[in-house]
């Protein structure tokens, strides 16, 4: 029964008299506390990818100098407001979300303390209007902050105050995950978290860290803006880039989780190895955070000695975590599509997959293009030399945009595509668009993060000034600019394509809530991974159980091949290595030794 509050009818489903109810999909019993929780979040998380939608409009077309919407000092306010929203409020939102999902709701729990989840929630709201408002009104000599907020560089104390507010309601919010984790070990002592929870847990502890973090730096910058005490601006960047960065590992964390989640869930994937997965999980926990120190390897103030242990072989445990689960979640997907008779051929398993389902398309788009240009180029970034030539350029803007935008976002996509049909219970208004969607909005933003990379190695164009080509003087120079006008042409009208395919997702998410179809239980049976069976006359979902259509079910998951997989893997590591040694080749053209 629906809340009297609850006029458009979106947190109503039926559930038994303890609270619970059956997905359909999952399997899983899921509470109606965290149910809410997670529409909650997801919602929420909405509004904001909606606000960073509209600025990365003016942003994209004041970059795309042909058009040069904004001045200076407007493109840097218009930039802040879309980094803090895509950045951080966007993607957070999601985060405790999925973190309730990993927890309470696989491990078949009500969600504890669900006073202090509202509690967070209503804190990170309010620190993301007070940031809002820091960085709209925004006035000499206080500059707007991006996403940095360097100090001695000052920006509003209203902003430090704001981003301080978000990071501890995230801290609230995050609170219940553990106390459902505590609780689950202490009922069930010896026995192991599933996959999916194991690495939310990992996501989680790493989250602790990064917003330990944001507290020392935005507390810092708070009392050194209201001129309480000095902040050494050295220190400040380190503890910043622990949030500054930390973040985003928390997104690569929590969409490997959902990775895992989704493409089990359907598409039929099998994990291939638990105790492989679970080890990749703990080698980020040990070395992802070494990834936030490319931010520092040009910065004056930091030692050679940190600088060559953050760039030496540890950094390469993450990378190494990437590369299996780079691995096992394509290798699980062949094993388990192959078990249930869908692997004909080299490619079999991935061509017959459910590629018109956006919960399914989405992720498998993420993995590819996180994985071919957000992962190799991390990599590259993350090594002192080649970071020289990649680190204040427009390169760098096109990574985390290969990372968090191609990675994180398209993935998070997926999770919504799935919601609506599993918690919100509703039709897509469009099928057709919400299969197409995920390939428009992926193919124009990966051509547009291309484009940005070419223009930073290639040209050497800088990443936070709204205008170069054209203020590069021209005559009577050697250096000129003028030669990455036609990749800044194609960078302009693929991220208005981009922009449409975001738009697209946003219409299709709203209005789908609002006004798809009520989908009445057993109706969702099209998500069940090549298992869902349709009665005549009568849809029903066949849940897990219906998955279980191989042959002989208690095959082991290795007694299936996955040739596919490791022929992937090779094209893979070629990409890699060719990156790898272009970039090499592009830095010795930078100057030459002896001429």
């Amino acid at each position: 029964m629906a809340h009297r509050f609850d006029v458009l009818g979106l947190f109503d489903n039926e559930y038994d008299e303890d609270g619970f109810r059956m997905c359909g999909i999952t399997g899983l019993n899921v509470h109606r506390s965290v149910e809410n929780h997670v529409k909650l979040f997801g919602l929420t998380a909405l509004v904001y990818l909606i606000i960073g939608g509209i600025f990365a409009i003016t942003v994209a077309t004041t970059r795309w100098e042909a058009i040069g919407l904004l001045d200076a000092t407007d493109y840097y306010i218009h930039l802040s407001m879309h980094a803090w929203s895509m950045l951080l409020f966007w993607i957070v939102f999601m985060e405790v979300g999925i973190l309730y999902v990993g927890g309470p709701m696989v491990l078949g729990r009500r969600l504890p303390l669900t006073k202090f989840a509202k509690l967070g929630y209503l804190t990170m709201v309010a620190g993301t209007i007070t940031v809002y408002y820091s960085i709209w009104t925004t006035s000499a000599p206080d500059q707007a902050p991006l996403l940095t907020a360097y100090i001695p560089l000052p920006s509003a104390p209203l902003f430090y105050g704001g981003a301080l507010l978000f990071v501890l309601g995230v801290v609230v919010a995050s609170l219940p995950f553990f106390v459902a984790l505590w609780n689950e070990k202490r009922e069930n002592k010896g026995e192991s978290l599933p996959l999916v929870t194991f690495g939310a847990f990992i996501t989680s502890i790493i989250a602790v860290e990064a917003l330990l973090g944001g507290v020392v730096a935005f507390a810092g910058g708070l009392l050194w803006r209201l001129e309480i005490l000095q902040f050494d601006p050295a220190a400040y960047r380190m503890w910043f880039w622990i949030v500054g960065h930390g973040t985003q590992q928390i997104n690569l964390v929590a969409m490997i989780v959902v990775w895992y989640f989704l493409t089990h869930v359907v598409g039929g994937a099998e994990v291939v190895s638990e105790k492989v997965s679970r080890t990749a999980f703990v080698l980020y926990l040990f070395f992802i955070n070494m990834g936030a120190a490319h931010h520092l390897l040009v910065d004056p103030g930091i030692s050679t000695g940190w600088r060559i242990w953050n760039t030496s072989y540890a950094f390469y445990g993450a990378t190494l975590a990437s590369l299996i689960h780079a691995f096992a979640i394509p290798a699980g997907i062949e094993a388990g599509r192959r078990k249930r008779g869908k692997g004909g051929g080299l490619f079999g398993w991935l061509t017959s997959a459910p590629w018109r389902n956006p919960a399914f398309s989405a992720p498998i788009l993420a993995i590819i293009l996180f994985g071919f240009l957000g992962g190799i180029t991390g990599v590259l970034m993350g090594q002192l030399q080649l970071n020289m030539a990649w680190h204040n350029t427009f390169a760098t803007v096109g990574h985390f945009h290969s990372t968090v935008v191609l990675g994180t976002t398209i993935t998070f996509m997926g999770l919504i595509y799935f919601l609506i049909r599993t918690m919100f219970m509703r039709q897509f208004i469009s099928t057709k668009l919400a299969s197409a969607q995920p390939f428009l909005y992926g193919g124009a933003m990966g051509i547009t993060a291309l484009m940005m990379m070419y223009v930073g190695i290639l040209y050497g164009v800088p990443r936070r000034t709204p205008e170069v080509v054209e203020n590069i003087p021209r005559a009577g120079y050697e250096f000129s600019l003028d030669a990455a006008t036609p990749l800044f042409a194609v960078f302009g009208i693929f991220a208005v394509i981009a922009i449409i395919g975001g738009a697209l997702f946003i219409a299709l998410a709203v209005l789908s809530v609002l006004f798809g179809e009520r989908i009445e239980p057993g109706g969702d049976w099209d998500l069940v991974a090549d298992g869902g069976t349709k009665s005549a006359g009568t849809k029903i979902a066949q849940s897990r159980e219906s998955l279980e259509m191989a042959d002989d079910p208690d095959d082991p998951v290795h007694a299936y091949e996955m040739r596919g997989t490791f022929v992937l893997c090779l094209i893979f590591l070629t990409a890699f290595v060719i990156t790898y040694i272009l970039n090499w080749y592009l830095i010795t053209q930078l100057w030459s030794i002896g001429a």
